[in-house]
């Protein structure tokens, strides 16, 4: 599905909030010193081509290259709230994430589904190609610990002088929803890699490198599996550029 700017569907679609939770997560991440990709799926429940993408997506869960090689992320859209099915796991931030790529041509419009790999549109039968990964760039050593609510991050690298933002997102696994209006009616829809909460965060520059100290996002609602990935880029563009992630351990 394609969508165009239309002031007036957006401002009118039906938004459904779940209540944030706040969930004690603990893991430690690193990356090595190349490359791990980072593929984003744009998608929505609203969406009757959906589906298959989401199914696509779920695969790599048994891929013994995931979260040392490449992480998947499902952002889950808004902007098809309004045509009779509300995305429970749809948040604005996300539709806007997807726009800031059109607004920079990294992606030609915005559309559902859509894939990114590394920030650049894949878009030709992607479900139907093998998944080409990048491995073989610099690209510096994210570290990544949590404990309880709280995350410390490191990132090393040869980029000096930039202003590096850390991205991270709280993912879902085996959740699943039984959709009883718009273009999906009827259907059980079955999702992995959603995210559930994220946040982009500047990062501050010293001399051992990147830091940042926070707290992991809140959640929109738990799932049976969760899991995290976590990303740098730079300044405005949103090219990930090093990337680490894993299974969450819940207190």
């Amino acid at each position: 599905m394609k969508t165009t700017f239309i002031v007036l569907a957006i401002w009118f679609s039906v938004i459904v909030y779940v209540q944030a939770e706040t969930i004690s997560f603990n893991g430690s991440f690193s990356s090595p010193d190349t490359r791990v990709n980072i593929v984003e799926l744009y998608t929505s429940e609203g969406c009757s081509s959906c589906p298959p993408a989401d199914r696509w997506l779920s695969k790599f869960k048994k891929d013994k290259r995931l979260w040392t090689e490449f992480i998947p992320v499902a952002f889950h859209v808004d902007y098809w709230n309004y045509i009779g099915w509300p995305d429970r796991f749809a948040l604005p931030q996300n539709s806007q994430r997807q726009r800031s790529y059109a607004n920079r041509n990294n992606v030609s419009t915005v559309y559902t589904p859509g894939v990114m790999l590394n920030g650049k549109e894949w878009r030709t039968l992607y479900y139907k190609r093998p998944l080409v990964l990048d491995n073989s760039a610099k690209a510096g050593r994210l570290n990544v610990d949590i404990s309880d609510d709280q995350v410390s991050a490191t990132f090393t690298s040869d980029q000096k002088n930039k202003t590096a933002f850390l991205n991270i997102a709280i993912l879902g696994f085996d959740l699943v929803t039984k959709v009883q209006a718009g273009e999906n009616n009827g259907r059980k829809l079955e999702h992995d890699f959603v995210v559930l909460g994220y946040e982009r965060m500047s990062m501050k520059d010293s001399a051992e490198g990147y830091k940042l100290t926070t707290n992991l996002p809140m959640i929109i609602e738990p799932a049976p599996r969760t899991g995290l990935a976590a990303w740098i880029d730079y300044g405005k563009d949103l090219t990930p550029v090093q990337a680490t992630g894993g299974w969450l351990a819940s207190n």
